[in-house]
């Protein structure tokens, strides 16, 4: 009996062995399925971020300017006992697009209007052409928008008041706008962007004077968060 426990000892050992060789191989099988699993991605990643910076250095991306070359504001009227404040606001701007090989597709475009840092107006979306228009590369277009009607507004009547007396009004107007850019034929569908015109302006009311003399309005560059 003592020799065929004997017999029987080394046969259950070579079993377990044979049993802790399949763990360790199937172990091994496991990590180097994750190793490779994880310098593929890696590898992806770093692949992603290359094509990205040739395209950068090829394509050059740079924002729109946007410049407001005039602005009339022939109604600006507040009627203090109904805070109702009646406006006429008509500016032309000039848009470029300094891109080499990037043309610019406007999608839609919201214009708003400010004054005491509360909005008195809004245009959205703007007519045409801003819906659907391509702004080609190195092209500069010319566009106006209105802001025209009335609404409900409180305001400081001294501050209202003192800039009427001097016949010039602040005003920051934003125009949001949703696009894409084009290379060539193709335009990225899935790649809409968000862009923002903002601008402080100084305008005259009505073709104010100062001393004697006509005041006009100063042309002035946006700031383009893009």
């Amino acid at each position: 009996m003592a020799n065929n426990n004997n017999k029987q000892e080394p046969q259950l050992n070579t079993a377990a062995n044979h049993h802790e060789s399949r763990q360790n191989r199937t172990a091994r099988c496991c990590c180097c399925l994750f190793s490779l699993i994880w310098y593929l991605l890696i590898s992806i990643i770093i692949l992603v971020l290359l094509i990205i910076l040739v395209l950068y250095i090829i394509l050059q991306p740079r924002s729109f300017t946007f410049h407001v070359n005039q602005a009339n504001l022939t109604t600006f009227n507040y009627l203090n006992n109904t805070t109702m404040l009646r406006y006429n606001l008509v500016l032309n701007f000039t848009i470029h697009n300094p891109n080499k090989k990037l043309a610019i597709y406007f999608d839609e475009a919201r214009g708003h209007a400010l004054y005491q840092e509360k909005e008195f107006a809004a245009a959205t979306p703007l007519t045409a052409p801003w819906f659907s228009y391509l702004l080609y590369t190195k092209e500069r277009v010319s566009m106006s928008v209105v802001f025209s009607g009335n609404k409900l507004v409180v305001l400081d009547v001294d501050d209202f008041e003192g800039d009427m007396k001097k016949g010039i009004f602040g005003i920051d107007v934003k125009i949001y706008f949703l696009i894409r850019f084009r290379i060539g034929n193709v335009i990225g569908n899935n790649l809409i962007n968000n862009a923002m015109a903002k601008c402080g302006i100084k305008v005259p009311f009505n073709s104010s004077t100062k001393n004697g003399t006509i005041v006009l309005f100063e042309p002035t560059k946006c700031e383009v968060d893009f």
